[in-house]
């Protein structure tokens, strides 16, 4: 019998960490991030990272748990997920995946193989040394050339995600677009409840100024001069998030203050954007509408409370 696995995602700023914490309390669930930022030590402010007090006594897993200059992509979420599902399973309770990197939650949700095609580290070493010398973009068209599927999924900025498309396709001489479509449609070993928290765009992008502003107050400009101070770079992973790369920016006088918040504000409203439009592509999606909830949080989690008792006869 397939165990049961809740998913609760959506835009930055939609509200998913206070529904999710409820939703545990209330069927004894526990929660596993799937955000790319949250997982590392002394970013908080900028990953809007959940505090002990909200909490709310749930256990939380993947957060605070690599140091900003330590690898992280799909693949080592999917095995850290999956380790932290067979860990709350053991607990007798349910886990309830949590964040917005929506190729994360695919990945643990369909098992998605990430296999290295080879030892052979030659041509991604190529490709970073093409990187440096002409630039990001420059990449971005090679992928354009060898897979436009890829080449609309990835962003530009996302230089490891075009390296690794690329070098995947010289590798193997197939799209890794092609691979990932074979991928996404395995079925899922979870009896799964999957939902996407939407509301009206103005409402959305007014949440996601707020939380910036918010950010600034808490001392985001101060959280990332420490990093600046232990030795984090603009090529670390960690360091090109939200938030944190513009802030970096402005630190290395690159742009004013008033100008980085524009362009975080800017760039995270593209990116919830971008958000919205992968979770619409996703199978078996439940819309969350809050809008038809007039924003009410205890009607929303009623609604999923009932669903959870399609795949665990749960009584409220």
């Amino acid at each position: 019998m397939m165990k049961p696995l809740i998913i609760i995602t959506g835009p930055t700023a939609a509200g998913k960490t206070d529904l999710s914490v409820r939703l545990a309390r209330t069927i004894g669930g526990e929660i596993i991030s799937a955000d790319s930022m949250q997982v590392y030590r002394h970013m908080d402010i900028g990953s809007a990272k959940i505090t002990q007090e909200e909490k709310k006594g749930v256990p939380h897993y993947l957060i605070d748990v690599l140091n900003p200059d330590e690898e992280f992509n799909v693949a080592v979420f999917q095995k850290m997920a999956k380790d932290a599902v067979n860990t709350i399973y053991s607990h007798g309770n349910i886990p309830i995946v949590t964040g917005g990197t929506g190729f994360y939650i695919q990945a643990l949700l369909y098992d998605i193989d990430f296999t290295e095609t080879g030892e052979d580290s030659s041509i991604r070493e190529e490709l970073e040394l093409l990187r440096r010398e002409k630039g990001g973009e420059y990449l971005h068209e090679i992928l354009c050339g060898i897979d436009p599927v890829s080449a609309r999924e990835i962003h530009p900025n996302n230089q490891k995600r075009v390296i690794r498309a690329i070098e995947y396709f010289r590798q193997t001489g197939e799209m890794i677009s092609e691979h990932n479509r074979r991928e996404r449609e395995k079925s899922s070993p979870y009896d799964f409840l999957y939902y996407t928290i939407n509301m009206d765009r103005s409402v959305l992008y007014q949440r996601i100024d707020q939380r910036a502003d918010l950010m600034m107050e808490q001392g985001l400009v101060h959280e990332v001069k420490r990093l600046k101070e232990m030795g984090c770079t603009r090529n670390m992973v960690s360091m090109q998030g939200l938030g944190y790369k513009e802030i970096l920016d402005y630190l290395q006088g690159d742009c004013t203050l008033e100008e980085a918040v524009y362009i975080l504000k800017r760039d995270t409203r593209h990116f919830a954007k971008r958000q919205i439009t992968w979770f619409k592509r996703e199978r078996e999606v439940r819309d969350l509408y809050l809008p038809d909830f007039d924003y009410d949080l205890d009607r929303v989690l009623d609604k999923i409370v009932q669903d959870t008792k399609e795949i665990t006869g749960l009584e409220k």
